[in-house]
């Protein structure tokens, strides 16, 4: 064989060789993600194109070694205006690759969209206690449902705040001693905005409803008992 042959031949064989290698995955950023997910050529456009088809979603792609992680930050990345989409790397290779498995994560999409809608119309006024939504999958193709739910009721909360300051400011002799109870307020208020983030997760829009309306009215409850905490100590001695 002469040197041309072998070229030829060598180069054939690179070329075989490059239809069954693995597309290589890169490391880039597509938007919203957590972790350093990585997906091959052909996973970036289907990706881009799964993005804009559902522009009313948030997607937000994760890396694998994440997943856990994953919805404790979902809160920081989404809002209760749009639906929270949280999809791994190995679900987007593999929809890019199969048409089946695309039809069946794109369908479960189709439908979340008119059930985000109804779920927010089913809340009323109570949706703007909710500070994000979202849905998430598992290995076997099933979707569940989650919601990070302020359970403070913060428009309550600023309402009972200006009364106690009503009351301070009318007790001019207790002057001191209401200032270094608001001070300690303060304090205790910092540490309550973080407790007051509460993810509910449910199977169903349905049983996701019914969470979201129990932690609020598990946030009434506390603001009850917050309120009449603040009367303790309220009853001065003036003749001192």
């Amino acid at each position: 064989m002469n040197t041309n042959g072998i070229a030829d031949a060598y180069a054939s064989q690179i070329a075989a060789n490059d239809k069954t290698r693995p597309a290589a995955k890169t490391s880039k950023t597509y938007g919203k993600q957590i972790g350093d997910p990585q997906l091959s050529e052909k996973a970036q456009k289907y990706y881009e194109k799964l993005k804009k088809k559902y522009a009313n979603m948030d997607f937000i792609l994760v890396s694998a070694d994440q997943k856990e992680q994953a919805e404790a930050n979902a809160a920081k990345y989404g809002s209760n205006k749009s639906l929270i989409v949280l999809i791994d790397e190995d679900k987007i290779e593999k929809m890019a690759e199969d048409e089946s498995y695309r039809k069946k994560y794109e369908g479960i999409l189709d439908k979340a969209t008119g059930q985000f809608a109804q779920m927010k119309e089913s809340l009323g006024s109570n949706a703007d206690s909710v500070k994000a939504f979202g849905m998430k999958f598992d290995d076997y193709g099933n979707a569940s449902f989650f919601a990070v739910v302020d359970k403070s009721l913060s428009a309550q909360r600023d309402r009972i705040q200006q009364k106690h300051d009503q009351k301070i400011a009318d007790k001019k002799a207790a002057e001191k001693k209401a200032e270094r109870k608001e001070k300690q307020d303060k304090v205790q208020e910092k540490y309550r905005d973080h407790d007051d983030l509460v993810t509910v997760e449910a199977s169903s829009w349905d049983e996701l409803l019914q969470k979201i309306n129990e932690t609020m009215a598990m946030g009434r409850s506390d603001m009850i008992q917050s309120q009449a905490e603040t009367y303790v100590g309220q009853q001065f001695d003036y003749t001192i």
